[in-house]
């Protein structure tokens, strides 16, 4: 089974229930670097009419605001990609106009310049958006306890962050302006790979597919400069495989090859309940 057919199976059946008026569907998909969310939200759009798709990715900061975070906070905020980078305004704002009813311009982020694109080029969401794909590799994750945050995860963490200042500054935005902007969702999916190697290699040849497409550019990275990128989300991305499961309307365990291994939702009815497959 593809991720689609089953978070599609899921979506059909919370649409159904909605009233003629009602706000849009907001569907928050989380998965790994890598894990195929942008060709999941693609062929969940393609499956339901009035859909769009908001990435978590196009709310980067520009670039010269992450170099000027990493002058007055931390050097490591320069790296697009933890909580602290991303522009949480414009998604609140964005997922509230499309809410309206208007056909909101949707943000854009070019990887390979490492910057947004202009507004001219953002695409517009329909008028009258029935379901808003909300995709990213940390939608919906909640902050880690305090005490977690003590030791280095990593090598990045252990030379670069030695006194933790960088992941504690990402928690506390994640507990504040985040919690804010995850609370637009509606429906939580969830995807969890086989292990973080797998994550590293899928990393790898998204990257591969990048260079490419556009050859050289400030945001065009090699393995090795993928290995230490990758490094930033390592920690949220495991808090996230062990403590939103028990939580996500549905989550799926992926093999490999990115097809679905095992399917948990969790019961509607709030009583801790779950549907394996």
């Amino acid at each position: 089974m593809s991720p689609e057919a089953a978070i599609a199976d899921l979506v059909a059946g919370r649409l159904a229930e909605r009233a003629s008026g009602d706000p849009p569907l907001v569907l928050g998909l989380c998965g790994a670097q890598g894990s195929g969310k942008s060709t999941v939200a693609a062929r969940l759009a393609q499956r339901f009419e009035r859909s769009a798709i908001l990435s978590l990715d196009d709310l980067y900061l520009t670039r010269a605001e992450r170099e000027r975070l990493a002058y007055e906070v931390h050097p490591l905020l320069a790296t697009r990609g933890v909580p602290g980078t991303h522009d949480v305004a414009l998604g609140a704002a964005t997922l509230a106009a499309i809410a309206r009813g208007e056909p909101a311009p949707l943000p854009r982020f070019d990887k390979a310049t490492d910057d947004r694109l202009p507004r001219g080029r953002w695409p517009s969401a329909p008028e009258r958006t029935e379901l808003v794909v909300f995709e990213g590799w940390c939608v919906g994750a909640r902050p880690q306890a305090e005490a977690s945050l003590a030791a280095p995860l990593n090598g990045l963490e252990a030379e670069e962050d030695a006194e933790g200042r960088w992941r504690r500054y990402a928690n506390a935005a994640l507990a504040t302006d985040y919690a804010q902007l995850f609370e637009h969702v509606d429906l939580l999916a969830l995807t969890i790979p086989p292990d973080w190697s797998t994550v590293l290699r899928w990393r790898i040849e998204q990257e591969e597919g990048l260079r490419r497409a556009r050859g050289g550019g400030a945001g065009v990275m090699d393995d090795a400069q993928v290995e230490r990128f990758v490094a930033h989300y390592e920690r949220l991305t495991r808090h996230i495989w062990s403590e939103m499961p028990t939580r996500a309307d549905l989550c799926l365990r992926l093999d490999e090859h990115r097809n679905v291994a095992s399917v948990k939702a969790v019961s509607p009815f709030g009583d801790g309940s779950a549907k394996l497959t």
